[in-house]
């Protein structure tokens, strides 16, 4: 987020599937990605949904019927320690812990055990008392955006300002919560809208398939890429249709990075990898036949041609009428 890089966090979600050694290797694919942050989803089943709660579409799509969203995610619970353990795990594998808090009580588990930012997930975006607790916490914060008007995102970030977060703090992620987001869906311009509208940093999470939509935010002026990834699309769960297998992350990683490159830093100059193109590519006044000393210099008597190792085509008026000084073989280069 820092000297034009680009902040990029492999979400790993749910797609452990509840087993702690599943979640270790996704943070082993994160890290070898180059990814900056994996994260994770940090909730209570009995917080977050009540037993009659009904799954999108999309969960239903790649979990089934049978089982209720409640019963799906008290499967995807990560206790307190399974959290250390993780953490234990990302330090070793130098790259940030990070997850998402639904909940109060979840959001302030994620602050004892010393996280370093906070994220509002698009669920909450319209739930007053959670804004309020997390915006007084002093933490910097990523508010998701998904199903959001530009005012429902209006009215949540004036309550994380009033509950102390400083507007410098937030990082606004336009988002899709379809997953796979429709290519028609994505909007991507809502993004620059949003950072327009709301004076805020901008962000992408992305939940098409592929990489291109990431790396096209980046090149509009994303500074977090947020992209669910997976071991493998065919695990089971809810979102491993949606997110990346190892070697797309990777190769998401490496896009990512390119385009910051370049990117640039906009100021339109000769290239150090360039400079020595010019003389070749450009052209020099060159004698178009023998010109004879005492000779006016004309159109008939002169041309432009490679090389550029000679005087500029540009000084062509300054050239036409002078006498020439000597005599000028065909394809010489003219000096005065």
């Amino acid at each position: 987020m820092s000297n034009g890089k680009t902040l990029i966090i492999a979400e790993a979600g749910v797609n452990h599937n509840g087993d702690i050694e599943l979640a270790k290797r996704l943070i082993d694919v994160a890290a070898d990605a180059g990814a900056d942050i994996v994260k994770f989803q940090t909730f209570c089943a009995d917080r977050l949904a009540t037993k009659s709660a009904t799954k999108a579409d999309y969960q239903v799509a790649s979990t089934g019927a049978k089982e209720s969203q409640y019963e799906m995610l008290r499967r995807l619970e990560l206790s307190s320690a399974a959290h250390e353990i993780l953490m234990e795990h990302c330090a070793k594998r130098n790259i940030e812990f990070f997850s998402t808090g639904f909940d109060i009580v979840s959001v302030d588990m994620l602050v004892s055990l010393g996280i370093h930012r906070l994220k509002v997930p698009s669920g909450e975006l319209t739930n007053l008392p959670y804004l309020r607790h997390v915006g007084s916490l002093g933490y910097p914060l990523i508010l998701s955006t998904g199903m959001a008007t530009l005012g429902e995102i209006e009215a949540a970030i004036e309550i994380l300002l009033k509950a102390g977060v400083l507007r410098q703090d937030i990082v606004v992620l336009h988002c899709n919560t379809e997953y796979p987001t429709p290519m028609s869906d994505v909007n991507l311009r809502a993004m620059q809208s949003i950072q327009v509208a709301f004076g805020v940093k901008v962000g992408y999470s992305d939940h098409t398939t592929g990489i291109e939509v990431s790396i096209a935010a980046v090149s509009m002026g994303a500074c977090i890429i947020e992209k669910h990834f997976t071991l493998d699309r065919a695990l089971p769960g809810p979102d491993h249709r949606a997110s990346l297998e190892p070697d797309e992350l990777k190769s998401m990683v490496q896009a990512i990075r390119n385009i910051e490159l370049a990117l640039g830093d906009g100021i339109k100059r000769p290239s150090v990898s360039e400079m020595h193109n010019k003389s070749i590519a450009r052209k020099s006044i060159v004698a178009a036949r023998d010109i004879l000393a005492g000779e006016a210099f004309s159109a008939d008597n002169l041309a432009a041609k490679r090389p550029g190792t000679g005087l500029s085509p540009m000084c062509w008026d300054e050239v036409i009428g002078r006498i020439a000084p000597r005599d000028f073989a065909i394809d010489e280069l003219i000096i005065l």
